[in-house]
């Protein structure tokens, strides 16, 4: 007899009912990692919704799901599958149902619970004896029996084949309720990344149920398209790329997308959290702490930024400064642009769009809203166009040394379309040709960009550095410190050589150097963050130079105290200083050049009372060894007189060593009162 599944007859005995859905209904997409999903549907009385999700997203459903009744109704809570491991959740309960094991292993658990049968047109009823598989005589699995002996209520013990039952159902409301619940776990544990919210629907009558989240999901990418025509404004096509891996179809949703990167972050709510309690005592036992308030931060107003269309007008005046003829050589500038003016250009060609989104400010974001309804099958993207207008434009050449010898082909438009323009590729078309490609980042409306496309063969730039000159600007004399700012000026030469017949407009970025600034007349278009911006007009066929002179000024201190003379003399032959400075500084130079001759002379005194010094031992000497020579009386008596005769001019320069030193005290007592005093 064939062996009735245990899968199926579990349900039964369970009495699992499916849980409503929620479709999706709208879906928005972000550029930080994350979506907004809103489901909406009506369900009856009674009925609970379930809603499926990752594992890995539940952090971002509890922290941002909202749930609205739109008859009216109160939402008292929500459930959802806890993320203790099964086998954890499993173990408390009083029977297992194993992997591939039969039904009667799972009912001879439940030795003693009652449970009634349905046997065909025989209804059974009584307590669990036990349960058994009946091997068959002739050892064909096929043939096993699996039966189940109940104590009926009339105390007999009858054997039945379980094969028969059609219907079980234990007498014991809590261990229905026991296996209900073990079933819904196994049921989750389907899929091992997979948790559900369930919502219960209270009160009496149908309900109409809205639910909105947040889930991870991946940015949606723009691609752009811009194409020149040979007159008027360029056109900028704008396509929205999405990804639907939400694991279910869109199907008919409202879907929008949004430009910005508003804060997100992953908060750890799913998992379950532990934490050490304190230890407290009364108010009384605790001494009080000081408590630091925080000051109050004023900000001041920023300008308010022009709009889009007076940016737009402002583009179009500088671009009807050139003439006429050299504005419509520039829009065909390069080699490349030379040849397609030899022959007739291909009318530009627009995609055909069924409609495109509506752009509306959302706070500090953008978003883009597609008017039809959009359908994308689970595990596939759609390109969706949700812009297509005219916008300020022209093309250029702009040039930086990181390129090489050759300018790029380049385009400087004015975010005129009145939308945030999400960053994204940009594909170019020139005269219906592709010319390049570029790359773009977010562009607020009324901004302005400068995009790159390609490689201007027909212009070759060169560069080279100039001398470097030094000039002092000023110098300044406070509390004995002589303090002097000087200039090294630098000139960057740019030598341009335009090979074709046709005149070019040309962006020059000139790298910002710290500490350097520029010097005039020289002024950029514009300046960036890291880089000036100046424009030149190439003529044809011609050869130009652009020189950009910087300077950087350093600042030099020296105290006056150590310089000498010389020194101080050669800063006085400065221009920069005035007459008073001069006068100043000769004052200390004078006295300097006092207290070196006067050091000069402490010097010879030293050295004179050194060699008279020595004089006189060797004269002591020598009168030592005469007197012990009979005889020589009279060369004693003539050292003797040398003797004294030093002794008188060793006075004498001691006396001499005593006023200069003291002249010296007085002269660095002078020079200290005319450094400090000294200020301009």
């Amino acid at each position: 007899m064939k062996r009735l599944p245990l899968v199926a007859l579990l349900l039964v005995l369970a009495g699992l009912a499916s849980a409503a859905d929620l479709p999706i209904r709208e879906v928005v997409l972000y550029k930080h990692g994350v979506g907004y999903f809103s489901r909406s549907g009506k369900i009856g009385a009674g009925e609970t919704v379930r809603l499926e999700f990752k594992a890995e997203d539940m952090n971002d459903v509890l922290k941002s799901l909202i749930l609205t009744d739109r008859q009216g109704n109160q939402i008292a809570g929500v459930r959802y599958d806890a993320s203790e491991p099964l086998a954890e959740r499993l173990k408390n309960y009083p029977f297992v149902v194993a992997p591939n094991a039969p039904l009667t292993a799972f009912l001879d658990q439940l030795k003693g619970a009652r449970i009634d049968l349905k046997l065909g047109a025989e209804s059974a009823a009584g307590v669990i004896v036990g349960a058994r598989i009946v091997k068959s005589a002739d050892k064909d699995r096929a043939s096993d029996r699996e039966t189940i002996t109940l104590l009926t209520d009339a105390s007999d013990m009858r054997t039945f084949d379980l094969a028969a039952a059609s219907e079980m159902k234990f007498g014991d409301p809590k261990l229905q309720e026991l296996l209900r619940d073990y079933l819904a776990l196994l049921n989750q544990a389907r899929s091992k990344d997979r948790r559900s919210v369930y919502i219960d629907a209270t009160g009496s009558g149908a309900h109409e149920l809205a639910a909105s989240y947040l889930t991870p999901a991946p940015v949606w990418k723009s691609s752009y398209r811009l194409l020149f025509a040979s007159q008027g404004e360029p056109t900028l096509e704008g396509w929205a790329i999405v990804d639907n891996i939400s694991g279910e179809d869109w199907n008919g949703v409202h879907l929008s997308v949004v430009s910005g990167r508003p804060i997100s972050f992953v908060t750890h709510l799913y998992e379950p959290r532990y934490i050490a309690r304190p230890t407290v005592e009364l108010a009384e036992n605790v001494a009080a702490a000081p408590r630091i308030f925080s000051g109050a931060i004023d900000s001041a107003e920023s300008a308010e930024p022009a709009s889009a269309p007076a940016l737009a007008m402002a583009m179009r005046s500088r671009k009807s400064a050139a003439s006429k003829e050299a504005d419509e050589d520039v829009l065909g500038s390069g080699s490349q642009g030379a040849l397609q003016g030899q022959r007739e250009a291909r009318p530009v060609s627009t995609s055909t769009l069924a409609a495109t989104a509506q752009g509306r400010d959302a706070g500090a974001l953008f978003e883009y809203n597609f008017a039809a309804p959009v359908t994308v099958k689970k595990g596939q993207s759609a390109m969706l166009p949700f812009l297509q207008q005219k916008l300020t434009g022209r093309k250029l050449l702009i040039y930086s040394e990181a390129f090489g010898l050759n300018p790029q082909n380049a385009a400087e438009i004015v975010n005129s379309t009145g939308k945030t323009l999400d960053g994204g590729p940009i594909t170019v078309y020139d005269a219906g040709a592709y010319a390049g490609e570029a790359l773009v980042e977010t562009v607020k409306a009324g901004d302005r960009r400068l995009i790159s496309y390609g490689v201007d063969l027909g212009t070759r730039i060169s560069t080279a550095w100039g001398s470097a000159k030094i000039v002092v600007r000023e110098i300044h004399v406070r509390r004995g410190v002589l303090t002097s700012r000087a200039a090294t000026e630098e000139t960057k030469n740019y030598s341009m050589r335009n090979v074709d017949a046709a005149p070019k407009a040309l962006i020059i970025e000139h790298p910002q150097r710290p500490g350097y600034k520029l010097v005039e007349p020289v002024k950029p278009s514009e300046t960036t963050e890291n880089a000036y911006r100046f424009e030149v007009k190439l003529g044809p066929a011609a050869t130009q130079s652009f020189a950009v002179r910087e300077e950087r000024v350093t600042e030099q201190t020296v105290a006056v105290s150590s310089m000498t003379p010389n020194v101080l003399m050669t800063w006085m032959q400065n221009k920069v200083l005035g007459p008073d400075a001069l006068r100043q500084l000769d004052l200390i130079a004078q006295k300097k050049r006092e207290i070196t001759g006067n050091d000069a002379a402490l010097s010879q005194t030293d050295a004179s009372l050194a060699g008279l010094g020595q004089d006189q031992e060797r004269l002591r000497r020598n009168i030592e060894s005469l007197r012990k020579i009979a005889g020589q009386a009279e060369p004693v008596e003539q050292y003797s007189r040398q003797l004294a005769a030093n002794e008188i001019k060793i006075v004498g320069l001691r006396d001499t060593l005593s006023d200069l030193r003291r002249k010296k005290a007085a002269l660095e007592s002078e020079l200290s009162a005319l450094i400090d005093k000294t200020e301009f």
